[in-house]
């Protein structure tokens, strides 16, 4: 690492050898400074771009150049006459005003190179061939040179602290937006622009009454040459390992015209590299946004998805299938038709080992020390179809439709040290439809109307099935339970089963009316409804050695092994707000009035509650400068929980884990605060955000849990101590030249209150961490990435508290050699230290080893390694709300692949 950091230094200075400082004011010819003019160095002996300056709201620019050379200083701004003179440096830096004179065609000066990034109005426009250096080959190579932008690690683009939540191509909508697939797939080299706009608005004529701050969106702008013509790649590889042999083919095809467009990428593997995991899928919303997400209420429909045992990235064996389809079309320019297919399967093979120590050494519940290894098996499908029919400027017509289904599986075998060994089954098929229409009216310059509905109905019908070992003739760790269940003892084995199904119904509706008052305020009225109805229904059954099948009848939860629960809920609400601009402010108050009916009814018996509300917000946002703003935000919100809290009859979740409801549950209500900061200076390239949130959650509905060993059985109140959260996070980047440095800092508590053994249970988080990094942006020179992770998490079970301490360095390479090879590696190392003088780590390596011929050649041929060290697991320690864990993972040995690429 010293070494790594040594090289790191080395570049820096060398970055900094020989340069001096060019610098200045831009003015127009009334000696008014230029905010946002361009100023851009051409060094004379080379024709290259050697640096670019944007001035700051005061003119002034500033940028390097190379000492005792030649250069051609290019100043632009919008509506002015392009100014064009010689420089030649020496060894001092130099000092130069330009002004500028209103534009005369006959007079411009054509422009030799384009500005790296250009700012028009709310839009930055970056021009991707500033920030290749030729080791790019995806979107996202090319996202991660951008100053003010980042790619996280969930794979999303975050701009400003601000996660992308649209990304097009050519102005149309790429998998209805979806980012990470376009940064995994677009190719780079067809990239010519890159748009993020800022204060994006989906709907033009909602654009000025409502706040779109938080809204960002890019648009990818294709070269010419792209358009009306097929591009992409596909790519083919083999490899091996020791024990499979390893195969790989990835089509990514694209069509574009003004008229139409047609995407389709497919994926096909036994490596691990999945274009969209399992997760991806099941969080993908298709620019869904329920309309009721600003009025104050939550209710939750409940995910009943299978757990599985790891992420689809670690895991001994994993192969994947994908295959997607995206279309737009436009026939006339009032009306567009797009839509979306994907398929995904994926087939894992895992292993996990644990040490478990459950909460507060003084209730007396044993460690336990589990062995487990699963075979995973899952099939997801979406289909999207949508259409917006916009007439004219007063008139917008929005329909869309998402289906989705699933078939998932997973077998698990458990030795655990306390109950022994389990075999289980978890299967699932369920399926979602929703469909939103809205429709968007200009009534007049004053009127503005907006209504906005969606419907979905969703079947989810898990099965899980154990298998315990039992011995009739002794006392085995799961007597007790089973006896509390009411199951056959005599046996050998405890042959558990349950079926589950909920079925969910919801229509979410509401009408929004906008007065506009004056230029600097409107007024909001909204009235909306939010109607949903669930059931529930489940039984838990034990199949007997002639193969029967036995209804158990538990000792407790007066005898309930079986649910048959209906859920109705309805909110119907009117909202005001007020929305007004005055300077740098800018103002919203409001509140909502909510009138509550929700009923549940189950074993003969129907519960009740009907009440009323008044839910108060307020948003202020301070704009410093064009892209320097503050906000401020508050709402209180009621929470509502989903059927399966509420039903009365024994679940099982788990073989080690039961739960009954409670029928009478209240809805939990939250207080919500939030500050968010973001700067982004495009004079020194300094990007600062940061955002920090506190939570207080009152009446929030708990658990009273109950251990028998290691065996818990759960039910739920509403508690009547508050539980509470606070995060603040924060980033600073800031670009010298060819190198940017950068630091993102977390921090977060939260406290939640349980009942554990018939005991109050407080468990306290704390989580801190810092991420230094630095990064090189060299055109010729090799480049590297280099970053730190320090955490801290403390955890206080009662009793027991843990502290985990993470130390992460990691660093990647590229280079790019004589315009033919390209190499690439990253290695990390983490190491976690428990608090008790013990610690344990584990490191990756990857590398690629890549030629073509140029960067127009059709045909590359890449050598690829993945874990190069061949570790064989990796172990984390951490806490969740009853336990503290350390578990081991093991993952893919080390893969070797040979590949071909042909790019179209």
């Amino acid at each position: 690492m010293r070494n790594i950091v040594c090289f790191v230094l080395l570049l820096c200075a060398s970055s900094a050898y020989a340069q001096i400082k060019l610098q200045g004011v831009v003015s127009d010819s009334l000696n008014v400074p230029l905010e946002l003019a361009n100023v851009v160095a051409i060094n004379v002996a080379t024709s290259g771009l050697e640096a670019y300056s944007v001035t700051s709201e005061k003119g002034a620019y500033s940028m390097d150049l190379g000492a005792n050379g030649s250069y051609k200083i290019q100043v632009s701004y919008v509506g002015m006459k392009t100014y064009e003179v010689l420089l030649s440096s020496e060894e001092t830096n130099i000092t130069k005003n330009y002004s500028l004179f209103m534009d005369n065609a006959l007079d411009a000066v054509e422009l030799t190179y384009e500005m790296p990034v250009v700012v028009r109005g709310d839009t930055l426009i970056y021009n991707a061939d500033s920030f290749k250096d030729g080791t790019e080959r995806k979107l996202e190579d090319v996202l991660e040179n951008l100053p003010g932008v980042e790619i996280n690690e969930d794979g999303n683009i975050e701009v400003e602290g601000k996660v992308v939540n649209k990304l097009m191509v050519n102005g149309k909508d790429f998998f209805d937006g979806d980012t990470k697939l376009a940064t995994k797939n677009i190719p780079s080299n067809a990239v010519s622009k890159i748009e993020v706009l800022r204060n994006y608005a989906e709907v033009g004529q909602l654009s000025g009454v409502r706040n779109n701050q938080d809204n960002v969106a890019i648009n990818i702008k294709l070269k010419e040459g792209k358009e009306s013509f097929w591009f992409g790649s596909v790519t083919a590889g083999a490899g091996v390992a020791p024990e499979n042999e390893l195969y790989l083919l990835q089509p990514k095809l694209f069509y574009y015209n003004p008229k139409y467009s047609i995407n389709f990428i497919g994926d096909l593997n036994n490596t691990g590299e999945a274009a969209l995991t399992r997760r991806d899928i099941r969080s993908f919303g298709g620019g869904f946004r329920a309309p009721s997400s600003s009025s104050g209420t939550s209710i939750n429909l409940g995910d009943n998805s299978l757990d599985f045992l790891t992420s689809q990235a670690n895991a001994l064996e994993i192969e994947n299938q994908l295959a997607t389809g995206n279309f737009s079309y436009s026939p006339n320019p009032g009306l567009d038709l797009s839509g979306f297919l994907i398929y995904n399967s994926s087939r894992i093979l895992s292993r996990e080992s644990r040490f478990v120590q459950y909460t507060n050494p003084d209730l007396n519940i044993p460690d336990e020390a589990t062995e487990q290894s699963s075979t995973e098996r899952s099939n997801q499908g979406l289909l999207k179809l949508s259409a917006s029919y916009q007439p004219n400027a007063s008139n917008q017509l929005d329909y869309d439709i998402l289906s989705r289904v699933s078939n998932d599986r997973q077998n698990q075998n458990v030795f655990s040290s306390v109950i022994g060994t389990t075999r289980q089954v978890d299967e699932v098929t369920p399926y979602s439809v929703n469909q939103n229409i809205n429709y968007y009216f200009t009534l007049n310059e004053t009127n503005i109307f907006a209504f906005e509905a969606q419907h979905l109905l969703k079947d989810e019908d898990p099965f899980y099935s154990a298998i315990l070992d039992n011995n009739p003739d002794e006392v085995d760790a799961f007597d007790t339970t089973a006896d509390a269940l009411g199951l056959d003892t005599s046996l050998s084995t405890y042959n558990l089963g349950q079926n589950r199904r909920i079925q969910s119904n919801q229509l979410d509706a509401k009408l929004d009316y906008y007065n506009i008052l004056n230029a600097k305020s409107n007024i909001n009225l909204t009235l909306g409804t939010i109607l949903s109805r669930q059931s529930f229904n489940s039984n838990i059954f034990q199949f007997l050695e002639d193969g029967s099948r036995f209804d158990p009848i538990p000792t407790f939860n007066e005898g309930r092994a079986t649910n048959d629960t209906e859920y109705n809920f309805s909110d119907v609400y009117l909202g005001v707000h007020y929305r007004i601009k005055s300077g740098k402010f800018t103002v919203t108050p409001g509140f909502s009035v909510h009138a509550y009916g929700n009923n549940n009814s189950q074993f003969g018996e129907t519960f009740k509650d009907n009440f009323f509300r008044i839910l108060p917000d307020f948003e202020t946002r301070i704009q410093f400068k064009k892209s320097e703003a503050l906000t401020l935000r508050y709402d209180m919100r009621n929470q509502f929980t989903d059927v399966t809290r509420l039903a009365q009859g024994l679940v099982l979740n788990d073989y080690n884990s039961l739960q009954f409801g409670e029928p009478d549950l209240q809805n939990a209500l939250s207080q919500n605060v939030s500050l968010f900061y973001s700067s982004f200076n495009l004079f020194n390239y300094t990007n600062v955000f940061a955002r920090a949130s506190y939570s207080s959650n009152m009446d929030q509905v708990r658990s009273l849990t109950n251990f028998e060993n290691v065996i818990r059985t759960s039910s739920f109140f509403n508690s009547n101590f508050a539980d509470e959260n606070v995060n603040i996070s924060g980033r600073v980047q800031r670009t010298f030249g060819k190198i940017r440095a950068s630091i993102n800092t977390g921090f977060r508590y939260s406290k939640i209150n349980q009942f554990i053994q018939g005991e109050k249970s407080l468990n306290e988080g704390y989580t801190q961490s810092y991420t230094p990094g630095i990064r090189t942006n060299f055109k010729v020179a090799p480049n590297v990435n280099l970053r730190y992770r320090y955490s801290v998490i403390n955890n206080n079970q009662g009793s027991r508290k843990t502290t985990f301490v993470t130390n992460a360095p990691s660093i990647e390479f590229d280079a790019y050699i004589k315009k033919r090879v390209t190499f690439r590696t990253n290695y990390s190392y983490t190491n976690q230290d428990l608090g008790d003088r013990t610690s344990q780590s584990f490191q990756n390596w990857d590398a690629t080893l890549a030629y073509r011929k140029d960067r127009d050649a059709k045909w590359e041929y890449e050598l690829k390694a993945t874990n190069l060290l061949d570790i064989d697991s990796q172990v984390r320690s951490n806490a969740n709300d009853v336990s503290v864990f350390t578990s081991e993972t093991f993952i893919q040995p080390r893969f070797v692949t040979f590949r071909c690429t042909y790019t179209l």
